[in-house]
């Protein structure tokens, strides 16, 4: 039993299960504040631009049951507007990302001093 808790402890306290971790609820927090901006900002917006619609009330009758498409609508434009915000993010990141790495490639591709020194002295010796 004791190896049990010993494997357990090591598995939940390694790097990639914490991070794992931090990032579900910094994801929960984002959708949030990207719902939100849907719900508050954007689908007005369309709603506006589409003659005063409010999407999320868009609904069917049939029969006794309602189907509320606009909800399922609001839920396609909510993925769209984090799939973009995703993609954006990643995005600004990976190109920052790639200049900090520029300057590192750039110096391992100078030569040394040693290397420009020993260079220099081997071009003034004589050829003979």
């Amino acid at each position: 039993m004791q190896s049990f808790i010993t494997e357990f402890k090591a598995f939940a306290m390694r790097g990639n299960v914490i991070d794992l971790a931090v990032a579900v609820v910094i994801g929960g927090a984002f959708g949030k504040i990207v719902s939100s901006l849907v719900d508050n900002i954007i689908t007005p917006a369309i709603g506006l631009f589409m003659g005063g619609v409010d999407l999320s009330g868009l609904a069917a009758e049939v029969g006794d049951a309602s189907i509320t498409y606009g909800v399922f609508i609001q839920s396609i434009i909510d993925f769209v507007i984090i799939a973009l915000v995703i993609f954006v993010v990643v995005r600004i990141m990976n190109t920052l990302h790639q200049k900090e790495a520029d300057p590192e490639e750039n110096k391992k591709s100078e030569p040394s001093e040693e290397v420009v020194l020993l260079r220099d002295i081997r071009d003034r010796l004589p050829k003979g």
